[in-house]
């Protein structure tokens, strides 16, 4: 008698006789050795399975893929099996399945468990209203290709306002598409309800209960992982400034900064990663995602080389970069656990302001007073002068530090302060201090992109005029299943027309190999019933993985494959079911290259310049409108004026558009005209210019105007460096639009710092012959006019100039 096992050698054994003395000998040896067997069989298949698993992970980061595949697996099959088997009724079983696929298998809502499930909630809603609506305009061509117009653009464009409805725009977009491409009288409408109903009460059981994936914010971890690393290299770096630093602690001062630089590279990549800004409507999420541009642009002020000052110079510097070490790891702890006690941040705020304070009285002591210049010659007063320029810098960095550090503290506190709101304020909409209410921020963030050159806008029209035709189209043509050609409209439409071509040819392609795939099955299998319930779970499971863990091309074979199963079942028409698919599909694709080429072919190539040039503009005008502000702000002859709050709101919706098409752009396939990293210092230059206004802004709004000294020449001095710099990146935006070359980065002007100082010293003074504090405000704001400037060397190639 002989035994094999796979992948294993055969055993032959001769029986043994009873009661033989080497029977349980033979015996133990036979069960040892199978033993054996079958655990290096089990340890070869963990193996595998592992391998599999690691490979899948790579493609599939966090499995999310497999989740939604997984549960949809298991709920599609049994909603679709209740309607058609248990209740009989063939209209609810094609909503519930397909119901199930658009709530399980085609949106995944981030976030804890609550949040998951209210958003869960709000698509189960809105999908029932686009149900009746869809059924009601169905059986007009006309009325169905215009109701499927206005509904593609409202939900392809109001996932602008936060990245929870762009998640579930696709699945809206399905919810629609069902019932106003599948004609049915008003009398099939409970039918269709009751069946999206039994998804949305399954898919809301299995999100919480089927493999719920972990409740992280990934942005958040990053973004504490930042602070922590920012805070590590402030402290080594006032260590670094109070004591000699030898070669250990130099190697350690480097380790630190490269360990800052990778952090917050990693945040910034993570933030890019998706196709739309990872930001929701809460007030959490908006504070949060603040932090991204706050952070970075923090490490671009540390990455800044420093000049060498004397320790008078430097104590109260290093005391304001101690104190935003404390308020950054005080962040970085309310981060983690946001209902924790917020104090320790605030006492850590409080004492960076008062360091704050300190550093100006300090700064503003250290000007040299106007008699003591009067006595010496003209040669000594200007070497003292060039002496304070160089030690002034310090205690600019200094207080521009302190600026973006409180502002990423104060939105720690908030994003906090919004976690520990008790459920009646959420209810209530009540919102922390200092930001605004969530219908205030859709209204800022829609319409920020109601303007021409918005990728957002662009895409919104060319999806809704796409989706609009397809209905038409198949409605026009007869087609079996004008639903299939829908569709296909949707699943290749992209930003430019290259795109949308080369995934029509991907799609075609993979249904072919679908319906091909199906075809084969069918032959053997024929009208059996059992044996295609069998098959559409793991063919499910398949449609669900294969797009992330393999391509587009075989996400599209999965799922005609299940289309194929599925509609057998509903009506057994054998392999013709796949070609019918194939026939829709290329119709629909057809549809898709159609309005691509029509609308906007260039896609986000060409917005690109556009939005970089506007948001250079507003942004530049914003600083120009910050600086004339201070300037009237601490003159007290002028007539008053507000804060340039339109300049702002300007700049920050140009930033947003930017933002939008950035994400765009990566998302396009194709070769760059421009190499990416060319790209990214265009796009984060415009957070640097925007942020810098901001922290002029700020610096004017603490002061009271009420001055001595005239104030005419410094104000004069400011104003012509802010109109030189600010014209710059005019020069720049022009040149992005092809209409002007680059410009080369402006220079140091020594002259302009001396005139400056000169004008200081002489026109602002007290009864004492001191500075004032406005008079240090004043040559802050040329500090930071002067930030900018050096900005400038990193957005183009210019020639080699002294930066």
């Amino acid at each position: 008698m002989g035994l094999a096992f796979p992948g294993q050698v055969s055993i032959v054994y001769l029986p043994w006789q009873r009661g033989t003395s080497d029977d349980t000998d033979q015996l133990d040896q036979l069960l040892g050795m199978l033993h054996r067997m079958n655990v290096t069989n089990l340890n070869q298949a963990r193996q595998r399975l592992a391998s599999s698993l690691q490979r899948l992970g790579a493609r599939d980061p966090g499995l999310l893929a497999l989740r939604r595949a997984a549960r949809t697996a298991i709920v599609m099959p049994a909603m679709f099996a209740l309607g058609d088997k248990v209740i009989g009724k063939p209209d609810l079983a094609t909503f519930a399945a397909f119901g199930s696929f658009a709530m399980l298998m085609i949106v995944d809502f981030g976030g804890p468990m609550l949040d998951r499930l209210q958003a869960q909630a709000s698509l189960a809603v809105v999908g029932a209203v686009f149900v009746v609506v869809g059924t009601l305009a169905s059986r007009n061509p006309w009325l169905a290709a215009g109701a499927m117009g206005l509904v593609g653009f409202g939900v392809l464009f109001v996932g602008v306002v936060s990245s929870t409805m762009a998640g579930a725009t696709t699945a809206l977009l399905l919810a629609f598409i069902l019932p106003v491409s599948l004609a049915g009288a008003p009398s099939s409408i409970p039918d269709r309800l009751a069946g999206w109903a039994m998804a949305s009460v399954a898919g809301l059981a299995a999100v919480a209960l089927l493999w719920p994936a972990p409740a992280t914010d990934r942005l958040r971890v990053k973004a504490t992982a930042t602070c922590r690393a920012l805070a590590a290299r402030l402290l080594l770096e006032v260590a670094s400034l109070l004591n000699a630093e030898d070669d250990r602690t130099a190697a350690e001062h480097e380790r630190v900064i490269a360990e800052a630089d990778s952090a917050v590279a990693e945040m910034h990549r993570l933030f890019l990663a998706t196709p739309y800004r990872p930001t929701g409507l809460s007030t959490t999420a908006r504070a949060v995602v603040r932090l991204v541009d706050e952070l970075s642009w923090m490490n671009a002020i540390l990455t800044q080389p420093r000049k060498p000052t004397s320790g008078a110079a430097k104590r109260a510097p290093c005391a304001v970069k101690a104190a935003a070490a404390a308020v950054l790891e005080r962040g970085a702890d309310l981060l983690e656990t946001p209902r924790a006690n917020p104090d320790s941040l605030r006492s850590a705020l409080a004492e960076l302001r008062q360091t704050l304070v300190v550093l100006e009285h300090d700064t503003t002591n250290e000007l040299p007073k106007r008699p003591a210049l009067a006595r010496e010659s003209a040669l000594a007063a200007d070497e003292r002068l060039r002496e304070f320029i160089g030690s002034v810098d310090p205690s600019f960095r200094a207080q521009e530090l302190s600026f973006v550090v409180s502002l990423i503290g104060n939105n720690i506190d908030l994003a906090a302060s919004a976690e520990r709101r008790g459920w009646i304020d959420r209810i209530l909409g009540r919102q922390p201090t200092g930001l605004p209410g969530t219908l205030s921020a859709a209204q800022e963030r829609a319409a920020a992109h109601v303007e021409r050159h918005s990728l957002w806008l662009h895409n919104s029209v060319r999806g809704a005029v796409g989706l609009g035709l397809a209905v038409f189209v198949a409605n026009l043509t007869g087609v079996q299943h004008s639903f299939w050609v829908v569709l296909g409209t949707l699943s290749v439409l992209r930003s430019n027309a290259l795109s949308t071509g080369q995934n029509a040819l991907r799609a075609v392609g993979g249904t072919a190999i679908g319906f091909a795939v199906g075809a084969a099955l069918l032959v053997p299998i024929g009208t059996d019933a059992s044996l295609l319930w069998f098959l559409l779970p793991l063919a499910i499971l398949l449609a669900g993985v294969a797009p992330s863990a393999v391509s587009f091309t075989e996400g599209q074979a999965a799922f005609t494959l299940v289309l194929v199963i599925l509609f057998n079942i509903i009506q057994p028409a054998g392999w013709r079911v796949g070609l019918f698919r194939v026939e829709d599909i290329a119709l629909g694709c057809a549809v898709s290259l159609l309005v691509g080429v029509l609308f906007w072919p260039r896609g986000a190539a060409a917005a690109l310049s556009n939005a970089l040039a506007e948001a250079y503009t507003d942004s530049a005008s914003y600083l120009a409108a910050a600086v004339e502000f201070g300037m009237l702000r601490c003159d007290s002859s002028a007539s008053s004026t507000g804060a340039p709050t339109q300049e702002a709101v300007r700049a920050a919706a140009a930033s947003r558009r930017l933002d939008d098409t950035f994400r765009g752009y990566l998302a396009e396939r194709g070769a760059k005209p421009v190499q990416l990293a060319e790209v990214t210092r265009l796009v984060t230059g415009v957070a640097g210019l925007r942020l810098a206004a901001d922290a002029v802004l700020d610096l004017w709004s603490r002061d009271g105007g009420q001055v001595a000294g005239d104030r005419t020449a410094a104000r004069v001095e400011l104003l012509r460096n802010t109109e030189l710099i600010t014209g710059w990146y005019d020069d720049l935006a022009n040149s992005l639009n092809g209409s002007r070359p680059i410009p080369a980065p402006l220079a140091r002007d020594g002259e302009a710092d001396g005139r400056l100082l000169h004008a200081v010293r002489h026109d602002l003074r007290g009864e004492d012959g001191r500075a004032t504090a406005t008079a240090v405000r004043m040559l802050w704001t040329g500090d930071h006019l002067d930030a900018v400037r050096r900005l400038q060397a990193g957005l183009v190639e210019p020639p080699t100039v002294t930066v």
